[in-house]
């Protein structure tokens, strides 16, 4: 619940629409819950982007949980190793403008989530 309202503030501060911030928010939602339940918590930090004109939002989530074997496969919709509907990795990448992943199995894993203006 903080994470939303903290990520739906700095989304409004920088202007964004607000189906633009629906969709950084359901993202952030998406993987914050992963971070706990998969990676049984971690950190999350949020970085305002000025490159040139454009402006953007940078969330960053880290655990150091057991890491993804297949991130392909864990890219897929559908694929979920939990009981929910295997939506939430694959369903932020597409809310978002970048989305990068990278994981090591037995060290954990980062999301970092980028929307630019």
């Amino acid at each position: 619940m903080i994470i939303r309202q903290t990520v739906r503030a700095h989304a409004s501060q920088l202007g964004f629409s607000l189906v633009d911030q629906t969709k950084i928010v359901t993202a952030a939602s998406e993987l914050a819950r992963n971070t706990v339940d998969y990676g049984g918590g971690g950190i999350i930090s949020i970085e305002v982007l000025n490159e040139g004109t454009r402006r953007g939002l940078r969330l960053s989530f880290e655990d150091q949980g057991p890491g993804i074997p297949d991130i392909q496969l864990a890219l897929k919709d559908g694929y979920t190793t939990g009981s929910g509907l295997g939506l939430g990795l694959s369903g932020a990448k597409r809310l978002m403008s970048e989305f990068h992943i990278s994981s090591k199995v037995g060290e954990g894993t980062k999301v970092v989530i980028t929307r630019w203006k």
